[in-house]
């Protein structure tokens, strides 16, 4: 098949969107497909554009057996509100004449994902003029997230970009998302049951097997014999990372005279500065900048906790692309959502669940798991058999190929 994938996010960013359309592009060349990718420079998550890119120009190259075309963008240091709007149409409308420039090329399937939902008008017309199979992926109800966070205010606002939103949503061939209630949200939007598809996140759970963290701990200076409690992942406005510098302070003043429990903070994005300052001369915390994809499997391993702070009422709108990783390195999961949730559900079976925004519950967590080695093992292997059997990464390919080329007009099987 002809793909054309259509993405903000792109290798080689190691996080969130872009981590997961490169390894589908790469997976999909290496299938024998023809696959084009329009996107921009990568800037995630530390918001500048990566050494060796251009944000003014247009750049071409061949990558993992794709072409891909590099749109400018504009990238603020300090995305939020109007500046992050800003920055997604600035990408939308430098990639509008490079998308058109593919209807020569006739694909067979158009693939967008959302966030940006700016980029949803454009793939749609391209593939209706074309010909080709419609496909919106939604990774992230930015819409609602956005709102339900504060980022953008304003009722008439809300109403008009909603209804922009369920109009385009419902004219793609094809609607996927990550999870069963992101699945149920698409459906509350007027979504036909029948075009949508669960696409989940998925995992090289192999890559794990073998996986030490020794190194990392030595790198690091920490004791072999040491509980870590690790983050790792973007940081920004939506994890609610203050949390961390709490936890970690609770847990140091109720373990005085105890270096048994350490806490690593591995990221890069808006909220690092913020938390590195509320973490100054707490003992036992080490900070990180984000790993290369080599060395992933390594640094999840290094844990014996994994730490997923979420705000309140985001639960539902993401599923956390780091969840895979935590899972498939058999560790627990300590978690901060709402009872109920799909995040909620999961992370039951392998860790444990606190509410948003409690500190104290969730440094009662962590000390529990910290004092339990037996139960941290039975948590972690319960979390590895669901990424074995649910997401491991070519199970969830394959799936995604075979539906692919499996849609006739609008009729969608599911994967």
């Amino acid at each position: 098949m002809k793909i054309l994938i259509y993405c903000i996010n792109f290798a080689p960013e190691l996080t969130g969107i872009g981590k997961y359309t490169g390894e589908m592009t790469a997976w999909l060349a290496a299938r024998g497909h023809e696959v084009r990718v329009v996107t921009a420079p990568p800037y995630y998550p530390d918001w500048k554009v990566g050494a060796g890119y251009s944000g003014k120009f247009w750049q071409r190259e061949r990558w993992q057996g794709a072409d891909v075309w590099r749109c400018p963008l504009w990238v603020p240091s300090r995305p939020g509100g109007i500046k992050r709007v800003l920055h997604l149409a600035s990408f939308a409308l430098s990639s509008l004449p490079v998308m058109l420039r593919q209807l020569l090329w006739l694909p067979d399937a158009v693939w967008v994902v959302e966030p940006p939902l700016f980029c949803a008008p454009t793939a749609w017309a391209v593939a209706r003029l074309s010909g080709a199979r419609a496909w919106l992926h939604i990774s992230d109800y930015e819409v609602d997230a956005a709102f339900d966070l504060g980022l953008l205010k304003g009722k008439t606002l809300k109403r008009v970009v909603l209804a922009a939103e369920h109009w385009l949503m419902r004219r793609f061939d094809v609607v996927s998302t990550v999870s069963q209630r992101m699945l149920e949200r698409a459906l509350s939007k007027g979504v036909d049951a029948q075009r949508l598809v669960a696409f989940p996140n998925w995992v090289d759970v192999g890559a794990f097997i073998s996986a030490s963290g020794q190194a990392y701990r030595e790198e690091l200076g920490i004791p072999p014999d040491a509980v870590v409690a690790l983050y790792s992942g973007n940081m920004g406005r939506k994890q609610g990372l203050e949390i961390m510098a709490q936890v970690a302070l609770s847990c140091a003043e109720q373990r005085q005279g105890s270096d048994r429990l350490w806490f690593v903070f591995c990221g890069n994005g808006v909220g690092r500065a913020d938390l590195l300052a509320q973490c100054e001369g707490i003992p036992n915390v080490r900070f990180m900048d984000l790993q290369p994809a080599a060395r992933l499997a390594d640094l999840l391993a290094m844990a014996d906790i994994h730490l997923m702070p979420q705000r309140a009422g985001a639960a539902d709108l993401v599923m956390p692309s780091k969840l895979t990783g935590m899972l498939a390195s058999a560790r627990p999961v300590v978690a901060t959502a709402l009872a109920g949730t799909e995040l909620a559900n999961v992370v039951q079976m392998c860790g444990i669940v606190v509410p948003p925004e409690d500190p104290a519950a969730m440094t009662g967590a962590v000390l529990a798991l910290a004092a339990n080695a037996s139960w941290r093992e039975q948590l972690g292997i319960a979390g590895r058999n669901h990424a074995v059997h649910q997401i491991d990464r070519e199970s969830v390919l394959r799936r995604f190929e075979k539906c692919l080329a499996d849609i006739p007009g609008s009729a969608v099987q599911q994967m």
